[in-house]
């Protein structure tokens, strides 16, 4: 046996005796830390809380949405997705949580002639009328939410004085542009229709 390997023979018990931790003994510091820590984080969660209280109050001059009509007539698309929010047309961090549009929720989609219905389980439902709406885009972001390049359908709406952008996902992608043409024709031929009269 060298004498590197009996030395190392030796300390490697040693090594791992003083591998121990401490024993705790100072408990009601870390409780105090724990607790302090705690009442921050609650803090840090209550001024999100009031923050998004207060914007909706702001925001309360938005009109009550309009709802379906009775008989919208036949789909021309449907889809199933997420709805991840709106936000005032080209500001896509400026959120609009008004009349329950800054909820995150799943959604179901449906195009008719007389416009496009979202129909959101667990959130307030709302219907965009065919003369209201003014774009469909791809997009990347919307509200916090950022996904790849063409992840996201954007639709632009007009309601009251304001112009909206709302932005959906579909649970298959490969919708997102099937819907942005259909949209976009149906607004040119209702900006046709109208310029005509």
């Amino acid at each position: 046996m060298t004498p590197a390997t009996l030395l190392a023979a030796n300390f490697a018990p040693a090594l791992a005796a003083e591998q121990k931790s401490a024993p705790v003994t100072d408990w009601a510091g870390r409780i105090g830390w724990l607790v302090g820590l705690a009442l921050f984080v609650a803090l840090v969660y209550w001024l999100m809380r009031e923050g998004w209280k207060w914007r909706g109050t702001l925001q309360g001059d938005l009109p009550e949405l309009p709802t379906a009509p009775p008989d919208p007539g036949p789909a021309a698309l449907t889809m199933t997705g997420r709805y991840h929010g709106s936000t005032t047309a080209g500001q896509w961090l400026d959120r609009i949580v008004a009349r329950g549009l800054g909820t995150r929720s799943r959604a179901e989609l449906t195009l008719t002639d007389a416009g496009l219905d979202v129909v959101r389980p667990g959130a307030a439902d709302f219907f965009v009328p065919a003369a209201a709406l003014r774009e469909a885009r791809l997009d990347k972001g919307i509200a916090g939410k950022v996904l790849t390049e063409g992840g996201l359908l954007v639709v632009t709406w007009a309601h009251g004085d304001r112009l909206i952008d709302s932005g959906f996902r579909s649970d298959h992608a490969a919708e997102h542009d099937e819907w942005v043409e259909a949209l976009n024709s149906m607004i040119k031929t209702l900006s046709t229709e109208g310029a005509g009269r």
